[in-house]
Parts: C-alpha cells; structure tokens; sequence
C-alpha cells in the first residue's frame, strides 16, 4: 500500500496583455485595441471513494496546469489555460509548501510557506496551485495625453508548489496488536473483508478495511499491521502505518490467548500483561492522542483456553482498568456480544 507521496504542481502562467491598434478602411488614427492575456488554469486535488491508495503518484510527480493566451486584436480577451483535477483517495492529509522557482527544477524549491490541509469528504475539491491572471492589453492605458500606448502588462507567473500526501485510512474501529494476535482472521469473521491469512509474523503488510454489518448499523473496521517494540521508531511496519490508528475513534487491542500455552503459566500471563504495555507505549511515543482514544481489549484464540485460564487472562488484564471481551474468531464464539459492543457502547 502506498500512503506516501511528494507530488510537484504548477498553475499555468496567465498570457501577456497585447498592444495593438485598431487598423480598418476609412478609419485612418484607430486607438489602441490590445486585449487582455487569458488566466492560466489552476491546479485542484479531489476526493474520489474509488480509489484507496497513492499509487498513481509513484510514476508521475509533476502536474502542470495550461498557461492562458496571449492578448488578442480588436480587445479579445486570450482563451484562459484549462484547469487539471488530481484524483485523491478520501482521507487524503495534504502538506504543501510555496516556491518561487521554475517548475519542474526540484533541486531549487524553497520552501516559504507551508499549510495543512485535510480532505475528509467524498467529491471534497480545493485548489492547491492557482493561475496567474493574464497582463492586460495596451487599450486599458489609452488616455487624452496617451493616445497611442505602446506597453501591456505581462501575464502573472501561476502558483508553483510541493505537495506531501499522506494517506490516513477513515475507520470507526482500528485494530491493533503484536503480529500473530489474530487481527486479520477477527476482521474477516466480523466483515466481509478477505485480507491474507497465514500462521507466521508480518502476513498482513498493509491496512485492511472491512465493514461490519449489524441490526442495519454499519460500522468501518481497520486491521493494522502488526507493531513490535521500537515501531514508533522505524523498528518493523508499525512506523509506516500508525499514521491510520489516528482517525480511529476506538482501538479493539487484541491479545493472543494462546500465548498461555507455552512456558510456565504464571511467566506466560505476566508476558501478556507487558506485551500489552508495549503497543501502549508505542502508541503513546506516536502520538499522546492515542492514548486518550477508547480502547477495548480484546482476548483471541479462547477455544485454545481452559475456563480457568480464560479468567486469569481476563483477571490480569483488567488491572489496565480497560473492558476486556473473551472471543474465538476460529469458533464465532462471543462474536456477538463483541459486535454489539463496537456497534452500541463501543462508539
């Protein structure tokens, strides 16, 4: 998945104004008649639902908009430079920052100014690089001391600059975890999702999203690829995907059960207690807001589990003061309550 990409733009240069002056039979001192130069078209970014990553942008970087025309005779106006519309998946961040050089030299971009700006909304439209208008042409500087003005206004340059994308998934519910939890097979037991299955680390290499459909409530899951100690630092995928836990409103934090079964028990349910604070960590060395979102602990794979040890795991996790819902995605069991729980209190 790409959810990453630096993009050029630049509006077209509005046409040069024209000086002209007015040459017909029988009218021997026509005035000045130069129109003015066309706009150069600007350049807008767009939201499209179909399309869900930046890929496009890994084989063009550079988009240049149509620079107006040039001022005409008899005071006709230059035909204006077309506009061009980028297509941007919804929930696209965009960072972009002025320059004043020539297009396309990147090696000289300057950065002079900067904004931030989210598109968040399906068919949302804003116009990141405007053109520059077009000179005007020597008929607007006739006066009775100067009859025949020989000067225009040359077309303003269009706006020129660099464009950061970043890609945020729009999810009611992110699931997290460390890698193996069972975040993939829970998301496609819950959704209609099909992300890729298999018994090792690091299957699942991008987001996956998925909709829960429950009693007519519709609910937008995200599956977040497994984060490992140090993913906040570059350490593993976490770094490259945390960016999407931010639009979440509620984190499902899933827990492998059968991670009891192996070693002595005791050792076991301490180790999942600090793997729990692990990812809590790393969401917090991410950002603080993370922290502050709701969160719901799930625990997975209890058909692998005895009641007794079930309620361990559940007993040594509530001392993080969090709800805690048993589950079997191999087995559906508990899934409706875990359902009705993202659907009703969940959110």
């Amino acid at each position: 998945m790409i959810d990453v990409a630096k993009i050029t733009v630049k509006a077209g240069d509005g046409g040069d104004g024209r000086v002209g002056f007015r040459r017909e039979k029988y009218v021997p001192k026509g005035g000045p008649d130069g129109g003015d130069g066309g706009d150069g078209g600007s350049v807008y970014l767009e939201t499209d639902k179909d399309l869900n990553t930046l890929m496009k942008f890994q084989y063009q970087q550079g988009f240049e908009a149509e620079k107006g025309e040039f001022g005409g005779k008899a005071k006709k106006h230059g035909k204006d430079g077309e506009n061009i519309i980028i297509k941007v998946p919804v929930g696209t961040l965009i960072k972009l920052q002025i320059t004043n050089h020539k297009y396309p030299n990147k090696s000289q971009i300057t950065n002079n100014k900067s904004q931030t700006i989210d598109l968040v909304e399906v068919g949302q439209r804003i116009c990141v690089a405007k053109g520059g208008k077009g000179g005007r042409g020597n008929w607007h500087f006739r006066s009775p001391e100067l009859t025949t003005p020989r000067i225009a206004e040359k077309g303003k340059k269009g706006e020129e600059k660099e464009l950061i994308l970043e890609l945020k998934l729009l999810a009611d519910v992110g699931l997290i975890g460390l890698p193996n939890a069972g975040k993939s097979t829970l998301l496609s037991v819950l959704t209609k999702a099909r992300p890729k299955i298999a018994g090792y680390p690091f299957t699942t290499l991008k987001p996956n999203l998925g909709v829960l459909e429950w009693k007519k409530k519709d609910l937008v899951i995200a599956d977040i690829p497994g984060l490992i100690e140090g993913a906040s630092k570059g350490k593993g995928l976490g770094d490259q995907f945390l960016r999407h836990v931010e639009r979440c409103e509620l984190l499902v934090h899933v827990i492998d059960g059968g991670e009891l079964l192996t070693g002595e028990e005791k050792v076991r349910l301490e180790l999942i207690l600090e793997n729990y604070k692990v990812i809590r960590k790393e969401l917090k060395q991410y950002s603080k807001k993370l922290i502050d979102k709701s969160e719901l602990i799930v625990l997975n794979k209890i058909d692998l589990l005895s009641k007794g040890q079930i309620k361990q795991v559940i007993d040594i996790l509530k001392k993080v003061r969090k709800e805690v819902i048993g589950v079997s995605a191999a087995t559906t069991e508990n899934l409706e309550k875990l359902k009705k729980y993202l659907v009703f209190k969940g959110l």
